[in-house]
């Protein structure tokens, strides 16, 4: 199937929110997904992210704001005028019509008499033509979601928006439609916006990821730009796992070094969201695969300039791809170390002394304040 060329443009929500009563479920916010993205709506339950889907659909009223698409302002309009599409978890399928009548809803309540090549070319898209002829209940979760997409697709819509849509599968068939999702989206250009709690689900098909936590956009990038340079504690910790070590600014320049725990660490100035003065709290973050692990009587071959810490391992897991091991420290009381399984590491078990080494453009810099707003523990905190 060829690429559709469809009319529309960015969807633009402006002083967006929506309060029930006394609680704002979605603070006010200015958020602009452009056209042909690939947009992902992340965070935890309760964050505001189905919501703000939600009043993009019209499913639910803003309380304040206006929704845009392609400088159409579409804020009044009911859901059914509105040239948008949802998939939700639940695939909402007719289990008494065959899958080519299922896909083919849409386009008959419109009162289009000829969609066969239409359905065709649809099923075609979602790799289900062999399948045209079966019920729902003879399909596996992950090909009746992509029945759900494809019943959505077929109407064209400028914007498809997916609730969730991966949340009913397992781990293996979710990452399999995680690709199939990438896939389709490429193939049709429209955009797509993708609300989940899956941190993995949202980096893996997502073009940007807002972050969202208590009703706001807690920071919108890339996600790699994201993993690699948080710029709230929020934000390190729920895309993947942060190590962060509190210290004291000892010097401040181009490179930022920090005092920790009797060692002194350097990150560069550009990875600090933190304010930088001389003798200041700051968070030292490092993810845990950035991190190698040496022998205390090994310290002699790490190469210079590399930032250290001492430490003892308190615990260690084998997980098949690599080792994951908890790092008892002066910096912190458990630092966490993943390691690549390549081979057999003598010297790293439970109890040795080892010293933690890793490249300090690796580091980034938070500022320690966020940890108390945040309620988000530091390794110092840890148990």
């Amino acid at each position: 199937m060829t690429q559709q060329q469809t009319e529309g443009g960015d969807v633009r929500l402006t002083g967006i929110s929506k309060t029930y009563g006394s609680f704002a479920a979605v603070q006010p916010l200015d958020l602009t997904v452009p056209q042909g993205s690939f947009f992902a709506l992340l965070g935890a339950s309760g964050c505001g992210k189905t919501t703000t889907l939600r009043m993009i659909a019209g499913l639910e009223e803003a309380t304040t704001g206006t929704i845009s698409l392609g400088g159409r302002d579409i804020t009044d309009l009911p859901p059914y005028k509105r040239p948008v599409n949802t998939v939700f978890q639940s695939y909402a399928l007719f289990p008494h019509l065959d899958i080519t009548e299922n896909v083919a809803f849409g386009l008959r309540r419109r009162g289009i008499k000829s969609v066969k090549k239409q359905v065709d070319d649809m099923l075609e898209l979602v790799q289900l033509g062999d399948f045209a002829k079966r019920k729902p209940h003879q399909l596996s979760g992950g090909q009746q979601q992509r029945v759900a997409v494809a019943r959505a697709l077929i109407n064209h819509p400028q914007v498809l928006l997916l609730d969730e849509p991966l949340g009913a599968l397992d781990l293996k068939l979710r990452r399999q439609m995680q690709l199939e999702l990438k896939r389709i989206q490429t193939e049709v250009g429209i955009t797509f916006i993708h609300v989940t709690h899956d941190q993995e689900e949202a980096m893996t098909m997502a073009d940007t990821v807002a972050v969202m936590n208590a009703g706001r956009v807690e920071q919108l990038g890339a996600p790699a730009d994201l993993y690699e340079n948080p710029n709230t504690t929020f934000v390190a910790n729920f895309l993947g796992t942060s190590n962060l070590i509190e210290g004291e600014i000892t010097e401040s320049g181009t490179d930022i070094l920090v005092g920790v725990g009797g060692s002194t660490l350097r990150l560069p100035a550009g990875r600090c969201s933190a304010p930088t003065a001389r003798g200041g709290r700051i968070l030292v973050g490092i993810r845990p695969e950035k991190i190698s692990l040496a022998p205390a009587g090994e310290a002699d071959t790490i190469a210079a300039g590399r930032n250290r810490v001492t430490g003892r391992i308190v615990d260690s897991s084998f997980i098949g791809v690599s080792t994951q091991y908890v790092v008892e420290s002066p910096a912190g009381k458990a630092l966490q170390v993943y390691e690549q399984n390549v081979g057999h590491r003598a010297g790293l078990t439970r109890g040795a002394e080892v010293v933690l080494h890793w490249d300090p453009e690796h580091t980034f810099g938070l500022d320690a304040a966020q940890d108390i707003d945040a309620g988000v523990e530091t390794v110092e905190d840890a148990t």
